[in-house]
């Protein structure tokens, strides 16, 4: 080995000189004699594990009382060297201890790869990063304390002999300890550039396979993911989400604590070490979120945007501190760097989507009234946004959003209210809806039935309150917010009911009771029969999909039509018209047929039959 380290030995202390006082030739002799034992000492034990004689196979430290022989001799022979430093300067002892002191650090260092090399499995992160916290007083031993260290090792021993420690962590402990005071030996010595050489190839290699394994790709640049197709793309996103809380919870923090432990003797040296074996890897982890959110975006896209900005923020404490040295910084800065993209990258994305809706054009209507595909397309989309709803909260917790137009206070609520909407992300929320909602509007207007574009408005709201209830939406949106929606849905209905059935109550008598002529009688029976056929054969095809709103029409109608034909139907046709026998062909319906009527064209099969009954109930009862 060079003799580099002697400057670094010799001159450790300046003040050495200045603290040694004047000696007597007495004291001389003496010290020059436990110098000289020392030396010879240390070439008994040193020479005998000398790593150039064939026979020596078996480690150093399967031995513990060998080990601590062998690291107090070299503690001696350092003391013997600065000894001769400064009284016997050209002395060849000088020389010899310098060349024992170079075979017992190749000794070391070939110990140190030793050890490195077959505990692998003991010293992986995931193994050290388990049992750490457990073992707080690891990090305090060092080689000036190892002869301690191992006499307590064997009274702890014995203290806990019934404690059931996995052989695993025994095994990581008793590594570590060796690596540290091998480590601290060879930096005492000079000769840290050598241990630390070997640490950082051996730990690195570890890390690459580690991060390879996981399926971190170093190659992924932004051009190779900006040409990627989406299924592609997201299948790399999904591993890479499996991968990140694996990489840094355990291989960066697991390997940042080996780093502390094995040179707790030197923060300088713990941060060169941990920086040259993981910055690569940690720069092209925390890289990949950044690239993917700088490629062209699609709304479908956002979701998993969203997932990439959860994991890093939900890491980012992790992070700051595993990656905390100076030398580290521009991991942080990768990270933080890829949360503000993403964050920049959400924002449009949803800019994005309310665009999305404003432009649709479509010109077709939904059969029937139902659901329209843009209103299932937004609902669905919202519903999973408010999933993300606390990580939608911190992207936008900066970005204050001003309602383009003034809105009623029944749409977002008072200010004042409990139950109004203020939060950044609810805003958003309840305007996207809002947009949704003015673009119904328009399509509404499209149906050539009145009652039908109503009932069209009311399904579609029925939809969306709905959704909001049974999603996170109801958190983001609040109770007053549905309250008000829900009524806006019976207003809906309540006009679909009006103009829809308008025309059958309009047949029939303003007081139900008066006496009346039973030619009048017989025109407002054959007009209600009339009324109500026509209705019925228009609205047959129409659909109310939700069951609520269903069961509150049916219900509505009844109490809107049935109270006021039963009367008519029990003073004319129950008793007088009865007494006729072609008085039948006037009265086509009894007022139980008028339920089996709307529980067919509700629940029924939508067929557009012609309606046939007669006052014996022949109606379609489901």
């Amino acid at each position: 080995m060079p003799r580099k380290g002697m400057r670094n030995i010799f001159f450790k202390s300046p003040s050495l000189t200045r603290m040694t006082p004047p000696s007597s030739p007495l004291h001389h002799t003496f010290s020059e004699s436990l110098m000289e034992e020392n030396i010879e000492v240390a070439q008994f034990i040193i020479t005998k594990w000398d790593s150039s004689h064939d026979d020596n196979l078996v480690s150093l430290f399967s031995d513990k009382d060998e080990a601590r022989q062998y690291l107090g001799s070299i503690k001696g022979l350092q003391k013997a060297m600065k000894y001769l430093v400064l009284h016997q300067s050209n002395s060849e002892k000088l020389v010899r201890a310098q060349l024992l002191m170079q075979t017992a650090m190749q000794r070391l260092q070939n110990e140190f790869y030793q050890i490195l090399k077959s505990n692998r499995d003991y010293l992986d992160p995931e193994s050290v990063s388990a049992h750490s916290s457990s073992r707080p007083s690891v990090s305090r031993s060092s080689f000036s304390e190892f002869e301690e260290e191992e006499e307590e090792e064997e009274e702890d021993e014995s203290e806990n002999e019934n404690d059931s420690v996995p052989e695993v962590e025994t095994a990581s402990l008793a590594a570590m300890a060796d690596l540290r005071a091998i480590a601290e030996a060879m930096i005492s010595a000079g000769y840290a550039k050598e241990c630390i050489k070997v640490y950082k190839i051996i730990r690195k290699s570890i890390v690459d396979e580690a991060l390879y394994h996981l399926g971190v790709e170093r190659e992924l640049t932004f051009q190779r993911i900006q040409k990627m197709e989406w299924e592609v793309l997201e299948f790399k996103i999904k591993n890479w989400l499996s991968a990140v809380k694996m990489a840094v919870k355990t291989l960066f923090y697991g390997e940042r604590l080996l780093c502390d432990q094995v040179f707790s003797v030197s923060a300088a040296i713990r941060e060169s070490c941990f920086t040259e074996i993981s910055k690569e890897g940690a720069l092209a982890l925390f890289g990949f979120p950044e690239n993917v959110a700088k490629c062209k975006q699609t709304p479908e896209k956002l979701f998993r945007i969203l997932d990439l900005y959860e994991a890093v923020s939900g890491l980012w404490p992790e992070v700051e501190s595993i990656f905390s040295f100076e030398s580290t910084a521009a991991v942080r800065a990768t990270a933080v760097n890829s949360l503000i993209k993403l964050g920049d990258t959400v924002r449009t994305m949803l800019m994005d989507f309310e665009t999305a809706i404003q432009k649709d054009s479509s010109k077709t209507t939904v059969p029937g009234g139902g659901i329209h595909p843009l209103t299932r397309y937004v609902m669905n989309y919202i519903s999973f946004l408010a999933d993300y709803c606390g990580i939608l909260s911190n992207i936008f917790e900066d970005w204050p959003f001003t309602v383009p137009s003034a809105l009623p206070e029944s749409y977002f609520g008072s200010p004042d209210s409990e139950g109004s909407i203020s939060s950044p992300i609810s805003v958003r929320v309840a305007w996207l809806i809002l947009v949704m909602l003015c673009k119904l509007d328009g399509k509404a207007a499209m149906y050539k039935d009145v009652p039908l574009s109503y009932l069209f408005l009311a399904n579609n709201l029925q939809y969306v309150t709905e959704k909001v209830r049974q999603s996170n939406l109801k958190f983001l949106l609040g109770d007053d917010w549905l309250i008000n929606h829900e009524l806006k849905v019976k207003q809906y209905a309540e006009n679909y009911e009006k103009i829809g059935w308008s025309k059958v109550l309009a047949s029939l008598p303003e007081n139900q009771t008066a006496e009346i002529p039973a030619d009048r009688v017989n025109d407002h029976f054959k007009k209600f029969n009339s009324a109500f056929e026509e209705a019925y054969m228009k609205q047959v095809s129409w659909v109310v999909p939700d069951p609520k709103l269903r069961d509150h029409i049916k219900i509505s109608l009844a109490r809107r039509i049935i109270p006021i034909y039963k009367e008519f139907y029990e003073s004319n046709g129950g008793v007088q018209m009865k007494k006729e026998m072609w008085g039948e062909s006037f009265i086509r319906f009894t007022p139980d047929d008028l339920g089996n009527y709307w529980s067919d064209m509700f629940y029924g099969s939508r067929s557009s039959g012609s309606v046939s009954s007669s006052s014996r109930g022949g109606g379609r009862s489901h």
